[in-house]
Parts: structure tokens; C-alpha cells; sequence
């Protein structure tokens, strides 16, 4: 019994409230110039592109298109309602005012065509993974003792160890006489001047020879 109570309380004042939403946009639209049934019409556009939208976004989930087209509409019911509470001078409304009631038929439109026809700009949700199929009971098989045979696993042989070959010697370079003979005026001079003997990488370097080659020079000169 206080359910019925309870449902038909709410039932009353949706009505109510619904009779006054529908007089003040009847209201607004008759000052900004419509008259006769045009005037009926709009509160009925109002409420419905607030209904299709609220039904969209039960039925398809929250989406961008739906909201905003709910927010047009709530905004519209809702600035009739405060607009004829005195805040705007009804008998010489300003143009603004009718620039909006003119265009709302066009808007109303535009706004329940998409909300009946386009898609739902939801993500979708990927299906869930299936579950694998449980893998079929398998009895062991039990062998007899009598069957059984035993093997003996050889042992692996070692592998030789790998030693790494030395490496190649350093190839001999045939060195001409003359060239000896120069390396030995240029050892005597870097003695002179800095009284020790010439090193393998300066004699290369004043040689302008290769390693190889100012290595068995330098043997030569000792």
C-alpha cells in the first residue's frame, strides 16, 4: 500500500511539473512571435528531444551525441522557466530571444534525426577469451616387472681439449742494406741528442716503415 502511495506521489508531481515546464515554454514562444498552434508546438519539441535523449542514453549507455543533445533541451525547458519569471519583459522581448525561439524548430530537428539514426560512439567491449578445454584423463599404464629392460647409458667420452694455435710469427721482411745504413745514422743522431738509444716506434716513425720491417731493423742495429 505505501508503494502505490508512493509511486502515485511521484506520478503527481511529474505531471505537475511538466504542466508548468510546457505552460512557460508555450508562454515564451507566444511573446517572441508564435502564435496560434506554433506556440503549442514548441514545448512539444522541447520535451521530446529531452525524452529521446534521455532514452538514448538509458538504452545505448553514455555517449557524446546523447549528452549534448540532453543538455540542449534541459537547457531550453530550463531557460523558459526562468525567462518568464520576470527576468525578461515579455511584451517587448529582445531579439536575441526571438533569434532562438525562430531556430529551435531547425535545431529540434537536426538533433532527433541523429539521436533515431546514428550509431553509438561507445567502445565496444572485446568478448571475453574462452575458456580452455580441460585436458582428458589419461590412466597410467603400469608395466610388469618381466617386460622391463634395463639399458645401461655409456658414459661420454671426453672431447680433446681445443688449444688455441699460437700465432702465426711475425714475418720476415727483407730490408735493404742502404736502409740499414740510414737507420744507423738516425739512431746515432737520436743518441746524440737525447743520450739514450732509439726506440722501436720512433725508428718506424722517422723510417716511415712498417712494424714488421723497423722491428728487424732495430735487430739489426743492436
Amino acid at each position: 500500500m505505501t508503494r502505490s502511495l508512493r509511486v502515485d506521489a511521484v506520478l503527481v508531481q511529474a505531471v505537475i511539473a511538466g504542466a508548468l515546464s510546457f505552460a512557460h515554454l508555450h508562454d515564451l514562444a507566444a511573446a517572441a512571435g508564435q502564435d496560434g498552434w506554433k506556440a503549442w508546438a514548441y514545448p512539444i519539441s522541447v520535451d521530446l528531444l529531452l525524452v529521446a535523449a534521455w532514452r538514448r542514453l538509458r538504452n545505448d549507455g553514455p555517449s557524446r551525441l546523447a549528452w549534448c543533445w540532453f543538455l540542449i533541451a534541459l537547457v531550453a525547458s530550463l531557460g523558459a522557466n526562468v525567462a518568464t519569471a520576470g527576468f525578461l519583459d515579455l511584451a517587448h522581448p529582445p531579439a536575441w530571444l526571438r533569434f532562438g525561439v525562430a531556430g529551435w524548430p531547425a535545431l529540434a530537428f537536426l538533433g532527433g534525426t541523429l539521436l533515431a539514426h546514428s550509431a553509438g560512439d561507445r567502445v565496444p567491449v572485446p568478448p571475453a577469451p574462452a575458456a580452455p578445454a580441460p585436458a582428458p584423463d589419461i590412466e597410467p599404464v603400469s608395466i610388469p616387472d618381466s617386460e622391463r629392460e634395463t639399458t645401461s647409458v655409456p658414459a661420454a667420452e671426453e672431447a680433446p681439449a681445443l688449444t688455441a694455435p699460437d700465432p702465426d710469427p711475425t714475418p720476415m721482411v727483407p730490408v735493404p742494406a742502404a736502409l740499414v745504413d740510414h737507420a744507423r745514422k738516425v739512431a746515432a743522431d737520436h743518441e746524440s741528442r737525447t743520450g739514450s738509444p732509439i726506440d722501436t716506434d720512433t725508428l718506424r716513425a722517422r723510417l716511415g716503415v712498417p712494424a714488421p720491417m723497423a722491428a728487424q731493423i732495430a735487430t739489426q742495429l743492436t
